[in-house]
């Protein structure tokens, strides 16, 4: 076969092996490890550079899973990033030798004695982190929890504790690995609307001027824990619904910040950039913001009426495909912040509202609350429910026009009413709304989710929730039951180690030789298959 007729990349493929191949073959053993030792570092840090979406644990739910089954959940789950409230050994010890890394953090009860004594603070990291680490890849420690706003009189010891906790980093040669923040309510931020006109309140100077200095200085991010969902229940009638939910906005509705025109679709990244500005005006430009928590209720009283199923998927899926689209803020494009969902499980043990109980994606025994929507996305929760949906009678409609809109479905409308007839499935609940909700779902089936066949005269909605309940089961679920649904899709990693399971690594390190196949097969010829030569 004649060279020129070679394809191109596979001639770089080969002169590259080659290149390599003499590169270990005239340089020493201990050149050549840490030739690939610094590689291997960078293909790691590049990874964790990525934007990722990981979820916090609180642990006060009843029949909480024991350490390992929690992390079998994990994996199973595919949820590579957790935050603990606390340091908890066994599930520390429990996640040694996964992929899964996670923030620990000091609790606000402890950080008065931790900020008190550098003694303490060098005993607290050499039990809750250099016991674990590189085992359990612990990757920050989150100081306190709100504590400017929360725990004011404690503020005063938060900068000492940080800094006493990196003096105890850099002792044991981690304060690379493992970077220090602090998370904070989003109400340090004064004015946060529009985001360039965004302030630090002035009377946590003290404290919030040294911490971005810190943060500046050991690249570590600030932490925020920003709530769409409370933004809009404050500013009612201001703030669209959908716009906190990043659902789709026409124009009209965006927000717009006047000084700079950058347009806003969603309330998450208004805030983001009020952090951004904030940091901006005290002459602090290169931290980023690491969203530390966010989410939606799935549940509560009648006092938080936005508190539901339908809203907290929405929210969550939304939020997830935000992340993995990397599109950054109006103000940074460029940096998509990475965030945690709070939380993963339900905390059934909090009081007093009912809400505080209900931000979990799971229940405690790890069925789902809600399946969340993030075809596409690849790397996290993917059981996807995209294309199931269901029409079901509006929340807050009187009952005669529900009436009138059920007489025309199971009417003239031709929707199959059977299940609803006394002794049937779907009899029970007796009431207009149950029923109403099944003969909208059976004409929307019908009319193939046709546009518009989920009106009613305003009296429909359309919900991502299959509205079945024990024997009742809805027409939506009866064809998607026709279709074979998985829980937990095979998504894609991005660890570029999750490729190379058939390199035998042995225990002592990887070889010259496995490292040389790491770069041709990892890093040089996934570029290669999609090189087309001009």
């Amino acid at each position: 076969m004649a060279f020129t007729n070679l394809h191109l990349p596979t001639l770089y493929f080969f002169f590259f092996s080659l290149l390599l191949t003499l590169l270990l073959s005239t340089s020493s053993k201990a050149e050549s490890s840490q030739l690939f030792a610094t590689l291997k570092q960078q293909i790691q840090d590049s990874d964790s550079k990525e934007p990722f979406v990981g979820v916090n644990i609180g642990t006060d739910v009843s029949n909480l899973l024991s350490p390992s089954e929690l992390v079998t959940f994990l994996e199973l789950q595919k949820i590579t990033h957790i935050r603990l409230y606390d340091a908890d050994p066994d599930i520390l010890k429990a996640l040694a030798k996964t992929k899964i890394r996670v923030i620990i953090s000091v609790p606000n009860n402890q950080l008065i004695a931790v900020g008190s004594s550098n003694t303490t603070a060098a005993s607290w990291v050499g039990r809750n982190v250099v016991a674990f680490y590189p085992q359990t890849l612990i990757t920050g420690i989150a100081v306190g929890d709100e504590v400017l706003t929360t725990v004011p009189s404690s503020a005063p010891m938060l900068i000492p504790a940080i800094e006493s906790l990196y003096s105890a980093l850099v002792a044991a040669n981690l304060h690379t690995q493992v970077k220090i923040s602090t998370p904070n309510a989003a109400s340090i931020i004064l004015d946060p609307f529009p985001p360039s006109q965004a302030f630090f309140n002035q009377s946590l100077a003290d404290i919030v001027v040294p911490l971005l200095q810190f943060l500046s200085k050991t690249g570590s991010p600030l932490m925020m824990n920003l709530y769409p969902y409370y933004v809009f229940m404050q500013n009612k009638g201001v703030v669209p619904l959908d716009n906190a939910l990043f659902k789709p906005l026409t124009p009209s509705k965006e927000m717009v910040d006047p000084n700079t025109l950058l347009h806003y679709t969603n309330v998450l990244d208004a805030m983001i950039d009020a952090a951004y500005f904030s940091m901006k005006n005290l002459n602090v430009t290169d931290v980023m913001v690491l969203v530390s928590e966010s989410g939606w209720p799935s549940k509560a009283d009648s006092k938080e009426p936005y508190a539901t199923v339908d809203n907290a998927d929405t929210y969550n899926s939304n939020l997830i495909k935000h992340v993995f689209d990397r599109s950054g803020t109006p103000l940074h494009p460029e940096t998509t912040s990475s965030v945690y969902i709070y939380e993963l499980f339900n905390e059934d043990l909090r009081s007093p509202s009912v809400s505080e109980a209900n931000w979990g994606l799971f229940y405690g025994n790890s069925s789902a609350v809600y399946l969340l929507h993030v075809s596409g996305s690849g790397t996290f929760l993917a059981n996807d429910t995209t294309n199931q949906t269901f029409c079901i009678a509006m929340d807050g409609v009187d009952a005669k026009s529900l009436q009138a809109a059920l007489d025309w479905a199971c009417g003239p409308g031709r929707a199959n009413c059977t299940e609803i007839q006394p002794g049937e499935n779907c009899y029970s609940p007796n009431n207009v709304k149950n029923h109403a909700s099944y003969a909208f779902d059976s004409y929307y089936q019908k009319q193939g989710k046709a546009a518009g066949s989920c009106d009613f005269k305003g009296v429909a909605t359309i919900t991502t929730t299959d509205p079945s309940k024990e024997s009742c089961i809805f027409p939506g679920s009866k064809q998607a039951s026709n279709v074979t649904r998985q829980v937990v899709n095979s998504t894609h990693v991005s660890g570029a180690a999750e490729r190379l399971k058939f390199i035998g690594f042995s225990s002592e390190g990887p070889s010259a030789i496995s490292w040389l196949l790491y770069v041709i097969f990892v890093v040089i010829s996934p570029g290669l298959l999609f090189f087309t030569p001009s």
